[in-house]
């Protein structure tokens, strides 16, 4: 018989963790269907529109949830009979109201929890709306310290720098509702430095064959604009023209929003700095007790994030495991020649 459309797994966070990346490499396994889009956020909803949330570009982006069952459940009809369907949203792991939803109707789901150093993921998060002209705070330690102000002002999710990031707290409310036997944590890290091993882990956690993806497709990382007079200047006209995004449908926004970016400048090829050392340990407090609460709720050793030194973005980071293995390739051609000369002398 056939099967009813609906996921048989969620990638379930944290934003600016890898979730954008896992998904595109789920999508080149033989065995997976994933949705289009990506995040659907229907689980962060109840049967109703989303929340009026009224932060910058808010409005236009809440146009794209799907919140309605009708358009949800047949995303994933065109799957085939022996693949394992799911999709992408964030956000579910963050929200408390998802992980009942989930719990009451979708009794046999698998969730894969993906987290990242939260305040390395804070610091993505700012850089990702800063570059899109959406956040009017130039310094990331002050944006991150008005979270409160702007949860009380009705900003959407997104926003909270902070709260995103503590999945100690997320995971044990998750653990509740769902099964931890059908949780899977792994780590932003094992994304990069292990591409294959950590598809094949998620692989065994779905019950798929593994071997059928070997590399992660680089994240949805941003272009940096450094602070200067042209944030100050035309930031306000983009954020302006991201509220009058809402009354337009979002194809059109779309189009239209990379031409407003250009008022910020050409950035293409300027790379974001590292969060300096300092900024880092000023934030680190605000995550200690729950890095402690999330390697007991796993198992896993999680104490690195409270390392002042970052190890940097998607790309910094994928760009080290790269020079780390030419060089390892490098001493194994050097021990190589050494032998073959030694031979020849014999």
């Amino acid at each position: 018989m056939p099967r009813a459309p609906r996921p048989d797994f969620l990638v379930i966070g944290a934003p600016k963790a890898g979730t954008t990346a896992l998904h595109a490499a789920l999508a080149q396994h033989p065995d997976v269907f994933v949705s289009d889009p990506k995040e659907p956020k229907y689980w962060l909803c109840d049967g109703a529109p989303p929340p009026a949330w009224r932060g910058p570009g808010d409005k236009h982006s809440q146009q794209e949830w799907i919140w309605r069952a009708d358009r949800y459940f047949p995303l994933f009809a065109p799957a085939a009979p022996h693949q394992v369907r799911g999709e992408s949203t964030p956000f579910y792991l963050w929200s408390r109201g998802a992980h009942r939803r989930i719990a009451e109707d979708l009794p046999d789901v698998r969730l894969v929890a993906v987290v990242r150093d939260p305040v390395d993921r804070a610091y993505s998060n700012w850089m990702h709306l800063w570059s899109d002209g959406l956040e009017p705070e130039a310094d990331f330690v002050s944006a991150f310290g008005r979270e409160d102000e702007r949860v009380r002002a009705g900003w959407a999710p997104f926003w909270r720098y902070r709260e995103l990031g503590r999945y100690g707290e997320q995971l044990a409310h998750l653990h509740r509702h769902v099964d931890p036997e059908r949780i899977l944590v792994i780590r932003y890290r094992d994304l990069v430095d292990a591409p294959g091993a950590t598809v094949d882990r998620v692989s065994r956690f779905l019950g798929i064959r593994e071997g059928q993806v070997d590399s992660i497709p680089r994240d949805n990382s941003r272009s940096f604009v450094p602070p200067g007079w042209r944030p100050r200047l035309f930031g306000p006209v983009v954020r302006s023209g991201a509220r009058l995004g809402q009354f337009a449908p979002p194809q059109v926004w779309r189009a239209v929003h990379p031409l407003t970016l250009g008022l910020l400048g050409d950035h293409r090829d300027a790379h974001r700095p590292r969060l300096d050392a300092i900024s880092r340990q000023q934030l680190i407090e605000s995550y200690a007790d729950d890095v402690g609460l999330l390697g007991e709720l796993t198992g896993q050793d999680f104490s690195d994030w409270l390392n002042p030194e970052s190890r940097g973005s998607f790309a910094q980071r994928s760009a080290t495991v790269t020079r780390l293995a030419d060089r390892g390739a490098d001493q194994v051609a050097k021990v190589d020649r050494a032998d073959r000369e030694v031979s020849a002398r014999r």
